[in-house]
């Protein structure tokens, strides 16, 4: 496990610690606890589906809570800023 930092942050005293039913707690990141990459849609890069009234559900999505999700993510939205 790595020390908290700017990129690394686990809350274990969460009421909804973990929030995935398959994270792995002994490496979980809590800093997107709200992924900012849902807006991008379909193009976020995680595991998501749509359900059949067209809402997007990342329960499955383990990406932003991964130890790299912060490079990841923020690496995905200089992307979209910096598109021309």
């Amino acid at each position: 496990m790595r020390e908290n930092d700017h990129t690394y942050f686990v809350n274990r005293n969460c009421r909804y610690f973990p929030c995935h039913k398959d994270g792995d707690t002994e490496d979980f990141n809590c800093m997107f606890c709200y992924c900012p990459l849902y807006s991008l849609g379909s193009s976020c890069g995680g595991n998501f589906t749509y359900t059949q009234s067209g809402v997007k559900d990342c329960s499955n999505c383990l990406l932003p809570h991964s130890p790299d999700g912060y490079a990841y993510i923020t690496k995905k939205l200089s992307s979209k800023t910096n598109a021309p």
